[in-house]
């Protein structure tokens, strides 16, 4: 008896690591000190020395339950963007630059090119969004995991100086609620999405008029990352009043974090345009509105607010970044929360 017949392969984790190098290898940025492979990543701080007060933010999330769109699919190269993208979204709505990221893959079987794919998406999330990708862990557990299945998670840390920490302290009543597309249902309610549709490959390959795609496609389409948007709008001279990503809770539970007490959201649901997806996804489990806008992101992945004389600033600087954003709505003077109307 060996490691390997306890359904261990050491030699094919050995493999992985090399497949996945030159996906590695891409993100890689100056402070990064030494190669891949030890036991730990180093990171130096000579970058952000010269802030007044350097922060550290982190954020840690995972893929969720779209990993099993991506098993029927046989799809894997874009999970780790969603994956990267849950983590740097959060540490730059709070202005913060991400600075390196750590992945973990847990595995039924190590499928080498299999791993070499997942890590290929988490590079390409992490080119992205400029973080180096320094270490990470795959865990081959037979017996715990299906040997065709995997889950995915990620951890990454980022800079601010505290200046400029974005914690909705300077939010004001007037100010302009200005909401940046997503490209889809991101990776927040598949859950409920598998309760919706039928997940057999049929059904994810079948086509679809009003989505311009196939179900899976449009299902699997990896989750928008802001953080060039959200540093366009800094470099352009715009002091953002608060900032809130549209992930799990929706609206109700994610736009109420970024105000402070004594002011309200008023965000018009009529202002942008509501993808595809999400009409298909209400018409077909019948889910109430309110529902839909607890539970996704109906269109608009990040939400912040700026003073009104920067508005059109800011429009041409999320622009310039590659992303479309909508005016949305306003802040205004009462109990904490959102309204949709």
């Amino acid at each position: 008896m060996d490691y390997k017949n306890a359904g261990v392969d050491i030699e094919a984790g050995y493999k992985s690591v090399e497949l996945m190098k030159q996906h590695i290898a891409k993100t890689m940025r100056p402070e990064v000190l030494g190669g891949i492979g030890g036991f730990s990543g180093a990171f130096s701080m000579n970058s952000f020395k010269d802030m007044e007060e350097p922060t550290l933010v982190s954020g840690t999330d995972g893929v969720g339950t779209k990993l099993k769109l991506a098993f029927i699919m046989d799809k894997h190269d874009t999970v780790g963007i969603d994956c990267v993208a849950m983590c740097v979204n959060d540490i730059a709505c709070a202005g913060g630059e991400p600075l390196f990221f750590l992945d973990y893959i847990a595995c039924g079987k190590n499928y080498p090119e299999k791993i070499a794919e997942i890590v290929k998406g988490v590079a390409e999330g992490c080119s992205q969004s400029s973080a180096a990708l320094i270490g990470g862990e795959t865990a081959e557990m037979p017996g715990f995991y299906p040997v065709d299945e995997y889950d995915l998670a990620g951890f990454a840390v980022g800079v601010v100086d505290k200046k400029d920490l974005i914690r909705g302290e300077n939010l004001n009543t007037g100010d302009v609620l200005i909401g940046m597309a997503s490209s889809g249902v991101h990776s927040n309610g598949f859950s409920l999405v598998r309760k919706v549709f039928e997940m057999t490959k049929e059904s994810l390959d079948t086509y679809y008029d009003e989505l311009g795609t196939t179900l899976g496609e449009a299902l699997i389409a990896p989750t928008k990352i802001y953080v060039k948007a959200l540093k366009s709008i800094k470099d352009a001279g715009v002091k953002i009043h608060a900032c809130s990503h549209i992930t799990g809770g929706g609206f109700y539970e994610n736009v109420p974090r970024m105000l402070k007490e004594g002011t309200r959201a008023v965000i018009e649901k009529d202002s942008y345009p509501v993808l595809p997806i999400f009409k298909l996804l209400a018409k077909t489990g019948d889910i109430e509105e309110k529902m839909m806008y607890n539970t996704y992101n109906m269109g608009l992945g990040m939400v912040l607010a700026v003073d009104p004389a920067d508005v059109d600033k800011t429009m041409e600087a999320i622009k310039a970044a590659g992303e479309t954003p909508y005016v949305v709505g306003r802040i205004e003077a009462g109990e904490k929360g959102v309204t949709l109307c």
